[in-house]
C-alpha cells in the first residue's frame, strides 16, 4: 500500500542509510527518488537499490510534488510517505505505519524527531520539536509525513515552494488531521553542528515567523541559504 517519496540533492553520503532502513522489512515499500540535479552518486545509489528516479527542478516542494505524481503513475498505491534523504527510520517504523493505516485512514501521521548526535544540545532541540508539535501541530519534513493518496490530493498536495513546503501542507491539513506515530525518525545533525546549536534554531524560528507574517517563500529561501 505504501510508496516512499524522497527528495534529493547531492545526498550520496546520507541516502544509503535512509534506503537501508526502508529495505529492512520482508516486503519493502516502493521508493521514488525526486532528484533536483545531483552531481554526485545520488542517482546511481538510488537505482542500484531499486528505487525509481525522477528528475525535477531544484526546490524541495516541487521535487516532492513531482515524486508524488511519479508514484501515482508507477504504482497507484494508496499511501505516501514523504521522507528526507538524511533521515533514518527506527526499526519500529513498519509497525507504526501499519497501525496508523489501520486506525487513522483519514489522517496524516508523523514520526518522533531525533538527531544523530549524543550531545545535550541535541536533546534540547528534540525537546523543542516535541513542544512545537504539541503546541502548534507543526511537524517539519524531517519527521516524515505519512498520508493517504486521496487525502493528499484533497488538500492540494505539496506546493512548488523553495522553502516552507512542509509547513504549508501541514497547515492545510490542520491539527485534527495530524497524528504522531510511535516510531523515531533520526535526522543528521550536521546542519546544527555547522550552523550552531543555538543560531540555527533561532534562525529557523525567525524564518517561520516571517512566513506567518506573509514574507515570500523566495525571500525566505535566500535567508535560509
Amino acid at each position: 500500500m505504501l510508496t516512499v517519496v524522497i527528495p534529493t540533492l547531492d545526498a550520496a553520503t546520507t541516502l544509503p542509510a535512509t534506503l537501508a532502513a526502508l529495505a529492512s522489512v520482508p516486503v519493502p515499500p516502493a521508493v521514488v527518488i525526486a532528484d533536483g540535479g545531483s552531481t554526485d552518486a545520488t542517482r546511481a545509489i538510488a537505482e542500484a537499490r531499486g528505487a525509481a528516479v525522477v528528475l525535477a527542478p531544484r526546490g524541495r516542494g516541487g521535487q516532492l510534488a513531482a515524486g508524488a505524481r511519479a508514484a501515482a503513475r508507477a504504482s497507484g498505491r494508496s499511501w505516501l510517505l514523504f521522507l528526507h534523504a538524511d533521515t533514518v527510520l527506527g526499526p519500529e517504523w513498519p509497525a507504526a505505519v501499519a497501525h496508523h493505516i489501520r486506525t487513522h485512514p483519514d489522517r496524516a501521521g508523523y514520526f518522533r524527531f531525533a538527531l544523530d548526535d549524543p550531545s545535550p544540545a541535541a536533546r534540547r532541540i528534540e525537546r523543542l520539536v516535541r513542544w512545537r508539535c504539541a503546541a502548534f501541530a507543526l511537524p517539519y519534513g524531517d519527521q516524515g509525513l505519512l498520508i493517504a493518496r486521496d487525502l493528499y490530493d484533497r488538500v492540494g498536495g505539496f506546493a512548488p515552494l523553495p522553502l516552507m513546503e512542509d509547513v504549508d501542507l501541514v497547515r492545510r491539513l490542520g491539527r485534527g488531521r495530524l497524528v504522531p506515530m510511535a516510531a523515531t525518525a533520526t535526522t543528521s545533525a550536521v546542519r546544527y553542528r555547522r550552523g550552531g546549536w543555538w543560531r540555527r534554531p533561532l534562525r529557523n524560528l525567525s524564518i517561520l515567523s516571517l512566513w506567518f507574517c506573509g514574507a515570500s517563500p523566495a525571500f525566505l529561501a535566500r535567508l535560509y541559504r
